[in-house]
Order: C-alpha cells, then structure tokens, then sequence
C-alpha cells in the first residue's frame, strides 16, 4: 500500500475551494457587468468595479496574474477598470 501524505488531502480540499469561489466571484463579475450596461449609472459602475476587484483578488489567490486577459475575456469596459480599487465613501448618520 502506498503512503499517502494527509496534506495532499487539505491542499486538494483548499484549491477545490479557491475554485468555486473564483467561478463565483466571475458570475458576480459577469451580472455587475450587465446590469452596468444595460443601465450606465453612478451606483452601478462602482458595483461593477467593486466585483472586478474581488475577481482580481480571487484570480491573485488561486495564483494568476494577467488580469489583462481575464478582462478582455469578460470585457470590461475601461471605466470600470479605472475606478478599481477605489473606495466608497459614505456619511456616518
């Protein structure tokens, strides 16, 4: 019987995990991206760049880089890649 090493078990369970949440992180990207263009306001540019970040972030943690081509693949529209990272700033009532 081969030996199998436990920590093969646990990395496979964490990548499957990274998986799923980058495949859902995408769908949020892809709704935000139709809701922003079927509709071009304020509210839904900044959802839509707040979903590209987390897709970024995602894409980072399950090891990838070129978020160029992921973006060109989704198509997001320069405006939404600009306003990337940018943080919302709301009044304390």
């Amino acid at each position: 019987m081969a030996d199998h090493d436990p920590m093969e078990a646990i990395e496979y369970e964490l990548e499957e995990g990274r998986a799923f949440a980058l495949g859902q992180a995408g769908k949020r990207l892809e709704a935000a991206l139709a809701a922003f263009g079927a509709e071009r306001r304020e509210d839904l540019l900044v959802d839509a760049a707040d979903a590209a970040w987390c897709y970024m972030i995602m894409r980072e943690i399950a090891g990838f880089h070129d978020h160029d081509f992921a973006f060109a693949v989704y198509r997001v529209p320069r405006e939404v890649r600009a306003r990337i990272g940018v943080m919302r700033v709301t009044s304390a009532s």
